[in-house]
This record gives C-alpha cells, structure tokens and sequence, in this order.
C-alpha cells in the first residue's frame, strides 16, 4: 500500500495558517528525533548511494518512506503529546528508522573493513589504489538489501497499523489550519497549550523584586513621548508576569495612564480576533459585549483604535511567542508623538523584543538571601519559626538556583508537610520527583518553552544535558559537537560553525540558555544552563532516546540496545568494555574516570562510533590501540586529563575526522594525520608531529602535508620540524581562523 495513502487515509488535508491566529511553529516533542533522524538519514543514503547498487530500489524506498512519516510528523497536532496510542505508533517508527540507520552504518563500516583487508595483503602493491571488487561486495551488497527490505516491511506494517486502530481521527494534518487556532478565551479542547498561570505563583509575595518593579516603572513613565514598547525578558519561571502584574496595579502606573490600561495573556496559540477582544473589553465603553463580538477584525480594531486615540494607554501583552502578536497588533495601538503610551510585553525570546524595536529589561534569577526569603515567605509562619529548618536551608537553594516558580513550588509543597525532620526529609529526597510532576509543574511549565522550539533546535538543546550539573560549557566544544552529532543543517553558503553559533544565539535568545563567560569581541565564549532545564532535557534525551546518562542504568551489561549516545558523570564503570565494543553505540562521552584505571575501555570500540570525549583527571599516560582507525564513522575525538597520550599511525584511517583535541595535554601525533582532509579543527597545544613522512611514501603517495588539509579551521601544534617543510604555507589553507 502507497505510504501517502496510509498516512493521508480518511485525514483532511494541510491548510495554511489562517490570517486570524499563529502558526504552530514547534513540533511535538515526540516528534522532533524522528524528524531529524528522517533528514539525517536521507543524506546519509544519498550519499553513499553509489554504493548500492542492486540495492539502490529499497533505499529509495526507505527514503521516500521516511521523508513522508517526517512530513506527517511535522504537521501532527498537540493533543498527540498525550494520546499512548500514537506515542506507542511514534516509538516504533523512530525505533525503525534507528535500526536503517544502523544497518547503513555497518554497511560502509563492512565495506571500509574488507578494503582495509585488501591494503594489508598487498603491502608490497600500497601504492596502487585498493578498491573492493564485486566479489567481496556483493556479500555485503546481499545483506544490506536484505536488511533494508526488512525494515521497509516494519514500516509499512506500523503505518498500516495507524488506519487499522483509529488513529487517522487524531486529525494529522491541522496543526496548522484555521481549526487548530484558539478563537476564545473559554477553549474547550483541553490539549491546547493555554498558558495557565499556577495560582502558587500569582498569590506569592513579591520577594527581591523591588529593584526589578522601580526600574520597569522608569521605561514605562519616563523616556521618549511618542509610544513606546518595553519588554521584560527571562526564561519560564522566572516571575515575568509576576513583575508585569505587580506593575500594571501599581498606583503611579494608573494614575499616569489615565487613558486606558488593557491586560491581555497572549499564549502560544492565539488569534488577532482573540488579542483585539480582550483588548476590547478593557478600553470601549461605548459598545455592549454583543456589538464587539459582532464586528470584524478590521472594524473591531478601528474601534479599540478610536477608544485609544488621543490618550496615554497601557497596553500589556503578557506571555509573547510569536514575532507576529506585535507585527499584526501594532496598527491598531495609536501611536501619537506627544502622549507617551506604552506598551508592555512579556516574553521567553529575547528575538520577539528585538523586532519589536522594545527597550528590553532583562530579568535575573534570585540570589541566596532573597531565594530564602522568597522560601520563607511562601513555607508560612509555622515553618519559618520551626527549630529544625535551617537544616534544610543549603539543600533547597542549591536545587533551585534562584528560580522563583521552583522555590514556590517547593515551599508550597513543604507548607502543608507536618514539621518533623522525617517528613521534610522524605520530600527533599525525592525533590527532582515533586518538582516534575503535572503540568503546572516546574518542568511542566519550563517544557513549553521546549515545545515552542523549531525542530533543528531541539536536539541541540537536549545535548546540553550531556555536561555535568552546573558546569560552565565551553562554546566551541560544544558547536563542534553538535556538528560531529550532525545536528547542525547546512545552509547556503555559510560555515556550519557559523550555523551553529546562530543556532546558539537563538537559544540564548530564548533564555533556554544562559551565558557565562564572553570573549573581548562580547562573542560567547562559554555558556551554562540552570539545573531545572538540564533536568528538562535530561528527561526528554531519554524519553526521546536521544541519549541516556549512566546514573539511570542500572547494570552496565544490560545497555538497552536502543542507546546511541551514552554519557557517563559520575565515578564508576557503566559498562563492561567487551559490552561496549559489540554495542552500535554512536557516542561515549565521559566526564568522569571510572573506577576500572585501566583505561580498557579505550582499547576496545563500538564500531559505529562517532563521537569520543574522555575526561579522565588521572595522572597517567595513555597509548591508543592501532584499532582506533577501524572508527571510520569518528568525527570527534577528545582526549583530556591524561599525562601523556600517544597517537597510533592508524589514525590516518579516520578518514571523516572534523575535531582532534587533547585538552592541553602532551600528545604524540604520527605525520600520517596530515591525511586526514577532513579536519577542521586541531587543537593540541602541547601536541608534537613524532614522525615525518618517509621519502618511499612520499614517491608511493606523493608530499602530504599541512596543506593538504584544506577544511582546517583551528590550528594549536607546538612548532615543530613540520613547520620547516617546503609546503607548509598558511595561504593555501585558507579557512584557517584560529
């Protein structure tokens, strides 16, 4: 059965956005891996198509199917987040799409094996070129089309499924139609992400907010005449509609906008006939309900216009997601020279108050007296005076790193526990528990920041959570990984690095990252994101198989065979090295040594590995195994906190390198690394070439040099022989920067 036909069976189809409201511009969670891995995949195929031969119809096949499911999975609606049955359907199909990946990785793995094979038993011939002949690849060849043949089979019966237990009613494809767009403020779809503001949050006293209401008040009240916009901007949680709200009641704020004040929530889903309506409300006087709801856009929007006109108003849009809320609104706001209107905006993304042209005020976390007293406040009377709680005090800071929303949250929680050190222990030890649960939840609210991601987006979010809690992350390991992951989409003629440094600027915008450190060019030289969010994207990598941290395994030698990446933060031997090596593991990044000092884990390798990032912390040397160059997939490879580190002249068999670096470290690097026309970044500070190409090589191979590798971008060697050689001029590599 056609796979456009399963999909589309008895589903209406895409509508564009309806002029009145928003355009979901994020997927669901459970669908961005799989739409990455879809696009990842058909690049992989087409690149290695020419191998395929006989093959090449089921490729085809499984691509076309895959680029159909990724097209479904982009437009499917919300309320899927929620409903086991698609999750169940979505699971399978990522799993599927993760065994093609698979299956076409051993492939080419299989293939550079049997060529590698061929080399050795003509040494005496290594100068000729080695190809692998049809006789060896046609093995190979058979079972890749039996493999692909297979999955394709898994496929079709998984979609087949979709039409055969209902789920073609879940209405696939209008996310993105009229139908989808909240119309009312009294919606009855309960799966539409309404931004509900918990009641825990809005009742709280203000704590550490006197300095954040007086400096917002000055933007409001002061400055230019003309009408003004004023942005507060923060991540979720943060106290943004708090502040807002506090101002917005504030007796100097009435009397000054004695026009009009107008409070309208905006939300993720939202309509410009729902914003105008509820601006409405709060400024026409001379319309009864009926007639407002009666009109059209544009005569509703003259009206609120005239009620504004010749006045000084204030206008709060509380919780902006989209560009296009002030975009569609601001025709309708007056915006005379001379009375000095305001507008207020609240908002996650710091792009939305760029666009907006607004005079952005940044709002901080809490720091340690305030987020006590904050706590205090919120805990009640009886436990701010009970004897056994400053026991307590470091645990709950430290957890909610100045996050007002997870300090109310827990002192909510902990004012209705009994005042014993047993019941406030039982709740503390399991605070990650409490501070998850439900979606006015901590982390519920915090994910809608996650939802509203484009999808190239999510998947470098969720990486962040592979560092270790409240580390800062050094930018240029870290868009260097997501390059190496394959995260990064190419886009005209820029650099992926220069991609990926946007794609870093977004989240910061979107505060779902945070600056710590930056360069004297003011560029980011490294970032950290709070604990709540990496708790966030640790739950997500792992509910989207993304990647799974060892403190959630149990036993090392029962890896769930789905793992791709697996990252290690704490001292112990998460997995046994012979498990290791026959697992299809694409990452292994250890920040931590484990207890096993051996270092045999580095001896033997998951095949299909791609990324290699060791932190050891121990004083003791390190020889990789000449099996390193079986790594062909390799594209990152880290190597720090040992005392020394020898190189093998193997690694001129990673031949798809990008990244080689050693952490400050002395490392021994044989000459056969100038082969690799790959690498874009050598970064070995102490790092020496130990050996120099022998003049039989050089007649067998020609001169390879430093300025064979033209993809070089970041160059730290220590001066050396090499620098001597007659070919070693910088202008030939010209991408170099660093």
């Amino acid at each position: 059965m056609d796979v456009l036909a399963l999909l589309q069976c008895r589903t209406p189809s895409a509508h564009a956005p309806s002029a009145g409201g928003g355009r979901r511009s994020a997927t669901t969670m459970a669908e961005s891996s799989i739409s990455f891995l879809a696009e990842k995949l058909g690049a992989l195929v087409s690149q290695q198509a020419s191998l395929f031969g006989v093959v090449e119809g089921q490729v085809r096949q499984l691509r076309n199917e895959l680029e159909w499911i990724r097209q479904f999975l982009e437009y499917a609606d919300a309320e899927r987040r929620y409903d086991k049955m698609f999750k169940l359907w979505v699971n399978q199909i990522r799993d599927a799409a993760f065994d093609a990946e698979d299956v076409i990785d051993e492939f080419v793995f299989k293939l550079e094996r049997k060529r590698q094979q061929r080399f050795n038993n003509l040494k005496f011939l290594n100068f000729l070129p080695v190809c692998v002949g049809l006789p060896d690849k046609l093995p190979l060849v058979n079972e890749l089309n039996e493999r692909i043949s297979g999955i394709n089979i898994t496929l079709e019966k998984i979609l087949i499924n979709k039409g055969r237990y209902g789920m073609e009613d879940l209405r696939a494809y209008e996310a993105g139609s009229s139908s989808s767009i909240a119309t009312t403020a009294s919606s009855s779809e309960p799966w539409k992400e309404k931004r509900v503001i918990p009641s825990t949050v809005e009742e709280s006293n203000i704590v550490g907010m006197k300095n954040d209401v007086e400096a917002v008040k000055r933007k409001l009240l002061e400055g230019e005449m003309e009408r003004g916009v004023v942005a507060i901007v923060g991540m979720g949680g943060l106290g943004k509609t708090t502040l807002a709200k506090k101002i917005y009641d504030d007796g100097d704020v009435q009397c000054h906008f004695d026009g009009g004040r107008a409070w309208v929530s905006v939300s993720q889903e939202f309509s410009i006939r729902e914003l105008l309506l509820g601006i409405a409300h709060c400024v026409i006087t001379t319309l009864t309900d009926k007639q407002k709801h009666e009109l059209g856009n544009p005569e509703l929007g003259q009206e609120v216009y005239k009620s504004l006109e010749g006045k000084r108003y204030l206008v709060v849009l509380d919780d902006v997601w989209n560009t296009d809320v002030w975009r569609w609104l601001s025709s309708y706001l007056p915006a005379e020279s001379n009375k000095r209107s305001r507008v207020l905006i609240t908002t996650r993304n710091e792009h939305i108050a760029v666009d907006a042209r607004s005079d952005c005020y940044k709002l901080q976390l809490l720091d340690e007296d305030k987020s006590w007293e904050l706590f205090l406040n919120k805990v009640g009377s009886a436990a701010a005076t009970w004897a056994g709680l400053e026991e307590f005090r470091e645990g709950i800071v430290a957890k909610c790193k100045g996050l007002p929303l997870a300090i109310v949250v827990l002192g909510g929680l902990l004012s209705l526990k009994d005042l014993t050190l047993d019941s406030w222990r039982k709740v503390l030890k399991c605070m990650d528990w409490h501070l998850s649960q439900g979606p006015h939840s901590c982390l519920g609210i915090l994910a809608l920041s996650y939802n509203n991601l484009p999808s190239h987006l999510k998947p470098c979010f969720l990486y962040c959570g592979v560092f270790p809690e409240d580390s800062k992350i050094k930018v240029s390991k870290l868009i260097r990984l997501w390059i190496a992951e394959g995260f990064v989409q190419k886009r005209g003629k820029e650099t992926v690095e220069e991609i990926a440094e946007d794609y870093l600027s977004e989240l910061i915008q979107r505060s779902m990252i945070q600056v710590a450190d930056t360069r004297v060019d003011r560029r980011v030289k490294s970032c950290c994101i709070h604990d709540l969010l990496r708790d966030l994207a640790i739950s997500e990598g792992k509910e989207e198989k993304l990647f799974e941290v060892d403190e959630n395994i149990v036993d090392g030698n029962m890896l769930p065979t789905s793992v791709h990446r697996l990252i290690s933060n704490i001292h112990h031997q998460i997995i046994s090295p012979s498990h290791l090596q026959n697992s299809n593991i694409r990452s292994l990044i250890l920040n931590r040594p484990p207890i096993d000092e051996s270092s045999a884990f580095l001896q033997k390798y998951p095949k299909l590995l791609r990324v290699l990032h060791v932190d050891m912390m121990q004083n003791r040397g390190l020889k990789l195994s000449r099996k390193i160059g079986e790594l062909i997939h390799l594209k990152y490879l880290c190597l720090s906190g040992f005392y020394w580190i020898r190189l093998p002249p193997s690694i001129e068999e990673l031949v798809n390198l990008q990244t080689l670096d050693s952490g400050g470290q002395y490392i021994s690097i044989p000459h056969t690394i100038w082969k690799l026309r790959k690498m874009r970044h050598l970064t070995c500070r102490d790092g020496r070439i130990s050996s120099r190409q022998s003049m039989r090589e050089r007649w067998a191979y020609g001169h390879f040099g430093f300025h064979k590798m033209t993809n070089l971008q970041t160059l730290f060697l220590q001066s050396d022989d090499w620098l001597k050689d007659d070919n070693f001029k910088l202008g030939k590599v010209t991408s170099l920067k660093d």
